[in-house]
């Protein structure tokens, strides 16, 4: 068949994200990207499975070395990076922490939902953002805040992934609330106006 002939039966249908060919709808894999990290509650990776399940996608679990720079993404989705520090030059190829990727296992395997693991470097919410963009995910989730000082101190001078990945592009955002607090308590950011002695 000539190749004139073959763009000729495909007809995209951008708006419903799917390729029909000869009257056969083939849809493309739909994706729900979900930040992790590890040590993190298990409720963000089963939120975002849950919601994957009922969109019929697939969960593409993203772990992001923020210690790191993302130097090349190579086609098969991997990630060269160096060390951001100036004195250490040593370009290498990201990998998730295995034991991570086995509790993800643990969690998604019987979920209801594919899934993929990958390892990213640079700033979290830039990393989600173009991977979100790289699978034209539906939607990204993420958690909220690790509680605790350094925690603290890092949305202090970085601002949280969340408000970052609502501010600077254009897909939703679901937030998991990690820790929420009572309606008389302080957020996590306010001054605590009963401080314990």
């Amino acid at each position: 068949m000539r190749r004139d002939a073959v763009r000729a039966t495909l007809e995209v249908d951008a708006r419903a994200s799917r390729v029909v060919s000869k009257g056969t709808a083939m849809t493309a894999t739909a994706h729900v990207v979900v930040g992790v990290v590890p040590g993190q509650p298990d409720a963000v990776v089963t939120t975002a499975a849950s919601l994957a399940r009922l969109l019929g996608a697939e969960v593409a679990c993203a772990w992001v070395d923020s210690s790191r720079l993302a130097i090349e993404r190579r086609l098969d989705g991997s990630v060269v990076s160096v060390s951001m520090s100036v004195e250490i030059n040593d370009a290498m190829v990201e990998t998730m922490d295995p034991e991570l990727e086995h509790h993800l296992g643990e969690l998604l395997d019987g979920a209801g939902a594919p899934w993929t693991a990958h390892a990213l470097a640079g700033l979290p919410s830039q990393q989600l953002g173009d991977l979100a963009d790289e699978l034209d995910a539906a939607m990204i989730v993420v958690g909220t805040r690790e509680p605790g000082l350094r925690g603290s101190l890092h949305e202090f001078f970085s601002g949280s992934v969340a408000a970052q990945l609502s501010h600077r592009q254009h897909r939703p955002v679901l937030v998991v609330p990690l820790a929420p607090v009572g309606l008389d308590a302080p957020l996590p950011w306010e001054p605590d106006e009963n401080p314990s002695p």
